[in-house]
């Protein structure tokens, strides 16, 4: 394939249709200039009309009090920012945290979205490379990222099928504003189908109304390198429209076992704005990864090997074939399904979205945005195959793989996906004196095609094709051979509406809303004797929320919110896939098309103090969750086969308190502090166990799984303008692996440092300036992720006497030591 130059041209495509269409709307500079432009078509327009934000819609970084006044050094960085840009004075009735550019600019380039947010009030964040380019997981109050809600600049950045988040695709540091974590729901506009547990807002950088760009050189650890170049336009010709586009490239060996990563990523702005808040913009990101996966590990490999051993024997000190092993192998024996190069993971995307605002009347604003992605990739992996006696449903058919067949034959067997994934959003806001009304439509209409090929490998190891597109396995019908095979269409109508009344001169704001989504799906599962071949469903939930803030005089205000949310099934749930068993004639997943949606009502009291120089926010929290998405593990009593299945599992609730301190600075100084307790716990006894076997495990009462009970973050800035630096820990308190609680990993510490000093001008540049940050300054080798969570880790009776086989646990291994060196400029 060669989908990077294709993105490449979408992306320049891209590029000179935002000009040409933004131009149509650019006035002269000479007309739009004098007539307040700086004051409100820039960014620090106020849609709201100069009302408190609200929970109706989704809170930009311009409704928030982001102080950008005082000196500045170069990149965004005020030296003002609370707590060093790890807190912003919110006015939302609801728990609200952001991150701001006095943050950001300050920490290791490459770092994704998710690393980036780690310090806030209960985000328990991992990661597995120190440059961010294997992605990393999130969870908040219990929730994971695929059931929290993630967009850029309006448009959803979750998969559609099962809303799983890779943060290393989004979005270049350098190109990043602002950060918005909303721990307990979505907004109304908030255009998600998976948002039972919060959204993530990402919002990039505007372009400079003066040419120039940015440039920065990393290097660092495990042969880490990294450029990234901006260009900012300024003000095109007698016009109004401004433009940036950057470019970065970054490269990383394994800290772990063999293997590296390589990523290009390209991203453009373009902005027109004009007269009392008009505003049309232009975001398009284009990513092209190439990587080798790091393996997950069960608790007996980690307790045996630790981060594993190399050596020349197969890369990792333990016998071939081994099933202990944590890291991949580095040299290929033949037959070697662990060897490092089977486990690829690339993947190409581009995403395009067009936030605009538009003042109809002195009373009417319309916001449109419509957007587009589009990706494709997969993640690799690696069978040894009868050729003789492939199965084919309920046949079986010898095969063929470049002219290769025989019983014991070694095959590439990655699981392709390719997404089309066009929507919009649009809301009209009618602001009549102390009262505004929100009425808006999403709609989306998705296409996701997902195979999983067989492929041939090479004789000293290497799949033939990374992408498992040529060189498949074809059958002696004529059919090639495929582990998966469906076509998902997903239409998503969702309106909604809201209102918002502010009285006592703006101290007190009462919202309440409502959404209505309609959400059908068709899918064709192309696999042989399969239960469904079509499948067609619908979902329709209708999303009230409410809220009262109160504001007690100009530093203390007081909040309650309730707010309905959820999320839709995966769409894998809809499809039998895998291996087929033609005993039992079972394939090894098996489709559930009457699970029902994951339900959440959240409930919130907060208070707030924005002081002068001390701000701080305490918020207690409850959630309700009922119809849970589950996975239940079976097995077949007239086969013995495995299988798994996706069920709703019962209910869960949880209560909490976040809170979070910072201040201005105080001697150049500004320290920050986070803190979450959280009680989590499963209020049903899960399934477990097929015909009559079936059984309940006692999970009832029990502490639900990636929840730990207490996070701790503090964050310490220094900056007197020329000499920075910076300190940042998390302590994460142990989480369960298991419904049961009979596995779990311990907490830990995670400590970074950074420091660094700003140069006068040199030549054109302008903002010279040299860091260096120290990740995992500890070396703490710890795990940091529950990667599979099962019911549980070790044989236990169910409720009816049956005997529950144990589970296994994977996990993953956060990364370890590493120093990262930037030099950065702005010019």
């Amino acid at each position: 394939m060669h989908m990077f130059s294709r993105t490449s041209r979408l992306f320049a495509t891209s590029a000179l249709v935002a000009l040409a269409a933004s131009k149509a709307y650019a006035l002269p500079v000479s007309q739009v200039r004098s007539a307040s432009t700086e004051k409100a078509s820039s960014p620090q327009a106020k849609p709201n009309q100069g009302q408190a934000p609200s929970m109706l819609g989704a809170t930009s970084p311009t409704d928030e009090k982001i102080e950008v006044s005082g000196h500045s050094y170069g990149d965004g960085v005020t030296g003002r920012a609370l707590g060093g840009g790890l807190m912003v004075n919110q006015d939302s009735p609801k728990s609200v945290s952001a991150i701001t550019r006095d943050y950001i600019a300050k920490q290791n380039p490459a770092l994704n979205p998710m690393q980036l947010i780690a310090l806030l009030p209960g985000a328990n964040v991992s990661d597995t490379d120190p440059m961010g380019m294997t992605g990393g997981h999130i969870s908040v109050r219990g929730m994971t990222e695929s059931q929290m809600g993630f967009t850029l600049e309006g448009f959803p950045i979750n998969d559609i099928g099962n809303f799983a988040v890779y943060p290393q695709e989004i979005v270049d540091a350098e190109n990043l504003r602002t950060v918005r974590l909303a721990q307990g729901s979505a907004d109304l506009d908030s255009p998600h189908i998976s948002a039972s547990g919060g959204v993530v807002d990402m919002y990039m950088i505007d372009p400079k109304k003066r040419m120039g760009g940015q440039v920065d050189m990393t290097y660092g650890s495990f042969n880490a390198t990294r450029g990234f170049a901006r260009f900012d336009t300024g003000y095109i010709g007698n016009t109004n429209l401004r433009a940036y586009f950057s470019y970065s490239q970054g490269r990383q060996d394994h800290w772990r076992g063999p293997g590296w990563e390589n990523k290009k990523h390209g991203e453009m702005k373009v902005v027109n704005d004009w007269g009392d808040g008009n505003r049309v913009s232009l975001a398009v990101v284009g990513n092209s990864l190439q990587n080798s996966a790091y393996p997950s590990v069960s608790m007996a490999s980690w307790q045996k090997w630790g981060l594993g051993f190399n050596n020349p024997l197969n890369g990792n000190g333990l016998a071939k074939g081994d099933p202990a092993n944590t890291v991949y192998d580095r040299h290929y024996y033949k037959g070697d399904n662990n060897y490092y190069k089977l486990r690829p993971n690339p993947f190409n995307n581009i995403y395009a979205s067009m936030p605009s605002t538009f003042k109809l009347t002195d009373h009417v604003t319309m916001t449109e945005t419509p957007y587009f992605w589009y990706g494709y990739g997969n993640g690799g992996g690696a069978y040894n195959t009868d050729m003789t006696a492939f199965t084919y449903g309920k046949q079986t058919l010898p095969g063929n793989v470049n002219g290769v067949t025989g019983s014991n034959v070694l095959l590439y067997n990655p699981s392709l996906t390719e997404t089309y994934r066009p929507g919009a959003t649009t809301k009209f806001t009618l602001t009549t004196g102390v009262n505004r009304l929100m009425i808006g439509y999403w709609f989306e209409y998705s296409k996701q095609r997902q195979t999983a090929p067989y492929s041939f490998v090479s004789t000293d190891g290497t799949p033939l094709s990374q992408w498992g597109d040529s060189g498949n396995v074809v059958l002696s019908n004529g059919i090639k051979a495929q582990y998966r095979d469906t076509l998902t269409q997903t239409q998503v109508h969702t309106p909604f509406i809201g209102d918002s009344l502010s009285l006592l001169h703006g101290k007190l704001t009462i919202d309440a809303g409502l959404k209505y989504s309609i959400v059908k799906r068709q899918g064709t599962n192309y696999l042989p004797d399969v239960s469904s071949k079509y499948v067609r469903t619908n979902y329709n939930e209708a999303l009230p929320t409410a809220s009262v803030r109160y504001k007690i005089d100009q530093k203390n205000q007081v909040f309650v919110s309730v707010a309905t949310n959820y999320r839709m099934p995966q769409n894998y749930a809809l499809y039998d896939s895998g291996s087929y068993n033609q005993r039992s004639g079972l394939y090894s997943t098996l489709a559930n098309v009457n699970q029902k949606p994951e339900i959440s009502i959240s409930e919130e009291a907060g208070w707030r103090y924005q002081g002068d120089v001390i701000s701080t926010s305490l918020t207690y929290f409850h959630y309700n969750f009922t119809n849970r998405l589950y996975t239940q593990s079976l097995t077949d009593p007239i086969s013995g086969a495995f299988y798994t299945t996706n069920i709703n599992g019962g209910g869960m609730h949880s209560d909490g308190v976040d809170a979070e301190i910072g201040t201005r600075p105080i001697h150049n100084i500004r320290p920050y502090v986070s803190l979450e307790y959280l009680h989590a716990v499963t209020d049903s006894n899960l399934p477990a166990g097929s015909g009559s076997s079936a059984d309940y495990l006692h999970t009832k009462g029990k502490k639900a799984p990636q929840a730990p009970d207490w996070q701790v973050g503090f964050g310490l800035d220094y900056d007197d303008g020329k000499r920075f630096a910076n300190f940042n820990l998390k302590y994460v308190a142990p989480q369960y692996s298991t419904f049961i609680n009979d596995q779990k990993i311990p907490g830990y510490v995670r400590m970074n440092i950074g420091v660094g000093y700003r140069f006068p001008k040199v030549s054109i540049f302008r903002s010279p300036t040299v860091r260096l940050n120290l990740q995992n300054l500890s070396n703490n080798h710890y795990l940091n992720w529950v990667n599979s969570v099962q019911p549980n880790a070790k044989a236990t009776r169910g409720i009816f006497g049956h005997t529950i086989a144990a589970g296994s646990p994977t996990y993953t291994i956060a990364s370890p030591f590493a120093a990262i060196a930037t030099i950065s400029s702005d010019f």
